[in-house]
């Protein structure tokens, strides 16, 4: 028996596709039964399975046991909730050792995937492809084991309040929050976690509904803070949180309802690490502004640039020793006194108890932040065949002209008028660029310089790719 991928969905960081078109239930056995094998033959007994609110996920997640299972190992079904409750079933319960989220994450209704935890490491880049290549051999182990179901949600709940272990409950009695699940599945978490917590707190779309009736679940996209943002102003509230689909991005505003965007939330999370771990490092993508990395400095810490992508910043955080990494994404990811995956629920808690530990609300430490200008990320299509081409091509050159260039992810370019970022996405067939300067002069000639970078490899930046 054997089994071929559509040749889009096995991707760099997790596994998606689009249901009834690309990904179907032959997909999730395949990859069930893969998975379970690998984990099998490093001596794994059992896997952790949950999935996210989107219609086609109870179907999929049905397969994928039945894949697991036939491969001889046992499944732990941990139920609906957001993808880091996953992760946390997989890092705490004993008999674990492997995790499957079902996850379209923050796409489109039509799309679902899987996110996957090794032993605790994530399964990402050629272990993905391995599963490829494994289904296509039908190189799978055979088996029988077992499936059983067990409710976590309290114990996770739980686990996420010891966030504000240490600060006093008086501290948070005033504090007015406003919360937005986007009908996604950190929604029933949502609703449990503020009812241990202090102070005042109003909620949005916290019903699941994969069809994502009010908005799209996507925080790191500014239209989609509306609701929030109203809420927000309308209750006069300290400041707002917003989740994505699956809860492992967050999203932030204050109380006058500006962004917090995720390098200037990592600002925040690293002032309050660092009193407490001093001289620790800190993480960020390539994608965060250089105000980050210089705060970071100030305050004593080690900045870290690394690349984008969620899977790569969790190995490097390993690699490294690094309490703390975050991404302009949203994904935010706390070893310091937990885990070391994504879990926005907690980057929610872990904010109120840097604002009570600092003795500055939310939006104090926002307006405190310097005054920079820059593009949200510039997305563009490309063919992929020359994605990475261009971007060694543009590297070359600027190397020949002495630039300043940081090569970890494409090409980061320093100038006196700031920096730019080109680089391609491992995900899409699409560059990304962004730029930040003092002033939108200087912003408008970084620009410049990409465009003439693009224009030396035959392309221009034409209409943007969406997400």
């Amino acid at each position: 028996m054997s089994h071929q991928f559509h040749s889009t969905v096995l991707r760099e960081y997790d596994i998606r596709g689009i249901i009834g078109e690309t990904l179907s239930e032959a997909d999730a056995y395949a990859i069930g039964r893969g998975f379970a094998t690998l984990l099998g033959r490093d001596g794994g007994r059992c896997v952790a399975v949950g999935f996210d609110g989107r219609t086609s996920s109870p179907v999929l997640e049905e397969a994928l046991v039945r894949g697991i299972n036939d491969a001889g190992l046992d499944a732990l079904r941990v139920g609906l909730g957001p993808t880091p409750m996953l992760y946390y079933a997989e890092a705490s319960i004993e008999e674990v050792q492997g995790g499957i989220q079902i996850t379209g994450s923050h796409n489109p209704a039509n799309y679902n995937g899987f996110k996957m935890v090794f032993r605790g490491r994530p399964f990402f880049g050629a272990d993905i492809q391995r599963l490829g290549q494994m289904a296509a051999e039908g190189d799978w182990a055979s088996g029988t084991g077992t499936s059983t179901r067990r409710e976590i949600l309290e114990t996770y709940v739980n686990r996420l309040v010891e966030g504000l272990a240490g600060i006093d409950p008086a501290q948070l009695a005033d504090l007015r929050i406003g919360w937005d699940a986007g009908n996604g599945a950190a929604g029933p978490a949502l609703e449990r976690l503020v009812q241990k917590l202090p102070g005042e707190h109003h909620l949005l779309f916290t019903q699941v509904d994969g069809t994502f009736p009010n908005h799209h679940p996507d925080p790191t996209e500014e239209k989609n803070l509306a609701d929030l943002k109203a809420l927000v102003a309308a209750k006069n509230l300290h400041f707002g949180i917003a989740f994505d689909g699956d809860g492992d991005r967050i999203g932030a505003i204050d109380g006058q309802g500006r962004v917090i965007w995720g390098d200037q939330l990592l600002m925040i999370y690293a002032e309050d690490l660092l009193k407490m771990e001093p001289g620790s490092a800190i993480i960020a993508d390539v994608k965060a502004s250089r105000a980050l990395f210089d705060r970071v400095s100030q305050l004593g810490g080690r900045p870290t640039m690394w690349k984008t992508g969620h899977s790569l910043i969790k190995s490097k955080m390993k690699e490294i020793g690094a309490p703390l990494a975050g991404e302009m994404s949203g994904h935010v990811f706390f070893a310091h006194q937990y885990y070391g995956f994504d879990d926005a629920l907690y980057a929610a808690i872990r904010l109120i108890a840097a604002s009570a530990r600092l003795g500055r609300s939310v939006t104090e430490l926002r307006g405190a932040m310097p005054a920079l200008v820059n593009t949200p990320e510039l997305r563009f299509q490309v063919d992929e065949s020359r994605k990475f081409a261009v971007i060694d091509e543009v590297k070359a050159r600027l190397e020949a002209a002495g630039a300043d260039v940081d090569g970890i992810d494409g090409v980061r370019v320093s100038t006196p008028d700031g920096w730019w970022l080109l680089r391609a996405s491992n995900t899409q067939d699409v560059l990304v660029a962004r730029a930040e300067s003092d002033d939108q002069a200087g912003l408008d000639r970084l620009m410049a310089e990409v465009d003439a970078q693009l224009a030396a490899s035959g392309l221009e930046r034409g209409p943007q790719a969406g997400h």
